[in-house]
């Protein structure tokens, strides 16, 4: 059998011994496989971009380039991130090292925004004292191979960065569709350019690019911030309320104080659980370990679920569903709807 344990030594010399499942791992190998194919390709892409500017000199290429090595420094920095994030919990990082992926999204946005500003350079510079530009066809060759590698290169990205939960993929692919929305519109605009003969539409076309570029950067900069913040996410609660909701028992009387943040591919969660108050301690212990194999199974063994148990109070027995109950003073009215605005919010009767 596979032994798929962590171990770490503490300060005292004893050892912690930490689990690692196995879809952890295939996880961290897909994660790693793809980040490394992204920076290789990213790399020789970039180079076809630098070549379609040397031989043509045209401000708008070179935006294009310039967002391309923004794609190789970000390839680089998330496949680190990648091999730290996969890092299972220890003694002095008990969370894990997931969110390591927030500041890789992060560092992406801000290299975007600072690209953005050499495009915006050399593409007024073209619009002021526009300049001929030779071997356009030759270069516009160039452009399309490059924007047809990314297109591809973005589309694996995200599609493995979905499966599995990954920001730094899931990131990296949304830069490289929009890399490949500026290739299309440079590639378009100078055609334009060669059928004209109008050099300064190549500057135009350049800071247009530019534009797209910091709004690209200023969405990963904001997602980034709101990981490592914490903020809520609906879509991720949501699904949360959904797997409470198809494995309810009649015995889980109410759940509240519902919160969920994911720290690379693993989720965290914790909330409120209402039990019946004469409910043996080892019950309570076995409806927790039910839960726990519910979330675990649905998310592939990444989950931690932390449940804070609460006794039934008299408030809650116009909702509860129990029957015969000897503390009952009140008869069931109805059952509550477990959706994100009732599961996230407060149960008077115990945060009084």
């Amino acid at each position: 059998m596979e032994d798929n344990s962590f171990t770490a030594c503490r300060k005292d010399g004893d050892k912690l011994d930490i689990e690692i499942s196995p879809a952890h791992q295939d996880h961290f190998r897909a994660n790693f496989k793809v980040m490394l194919l992204a920076f290789a390709v990213g790399v020789i892409l970039m180079g076809m971009k630098f070549c379609g500017y040397w031989i043509t000199g045209s401000s708008a290429i070179l935006s294009d380039a310039l967002e391309s090595i923004i794609n190789v420094v970000a390839s680089g920095f998330g496949l680190g991130s990648v091999i730290l994030s996969a890092k299972p919990a220890d003694e002095s990082h008990p969370y894990g090292h997931g969110k390591i992926e927030f500041f890789s999204a992060g560092f992406e946005g801000a290299l975007i925004l600072f690209a953005a500003g050499g495009i915006f350079w050399e593409g007024v510079k073209q619009i002021l004292q526009p300049q001929e530009l030779p071997n356009l066809r030759n270069g516009l060759f160039f452009l399309l191979a490059a924007g047809a590698g990314n297109l591809a290169l973005g589309l694996m990205l995200l599609r493995v960065g979905k499966k599995t939960k990954s920001i730094v993929l899931e990131a990296d692919g949304k830069h490289l569709l929009s890399d490949v929305y500026t290739s299309a519109a440079v590639l378009v605009g100078l055609i334009v350019v060669y059928s004209t003969g109008w050099f300064r539409f190549d500057g135009i076309i350049a800071c247009v690019a530019g534009v797209n570029i910091v709004f690209l950067g200023t969405r990963l900069v904001r997602k980034a911030f709101g990981g490592l913040m914490q903020a809520a996410d609906p879509e991720l609660l949501d699904e949360i309320c959904d797997l409470l909701g198809k494995h309810k028992k009649d015995l889980w009387i109410d759940i509240h104080r519902l919160r969920a943040w994911r720290s690379g591919s693993r989720v965290h969660v914790d909330f409120h659980l209402i039990l019946p108050r004469e409910l043996p301690l080892e019950s309570a212990h076995g409806e927790v370990k039910s839960l726990e194999k519910a979330f675990d199974s649905h998310f592939g063994g990444m989950s931690d679920l932390l449940v804070h148990l609460d006794p039934c109070l008299d408030p809650e027995c116009p909702i509860c569903v129990i029957e015969p109950c000897d503390l009952r003073n009140d008869r069931m009215v109805h059952q509550r709807i477990w959706n994100r605005q009732t599961l996230t919010g407060k149960a008077s009767s115990h945060d009084r």
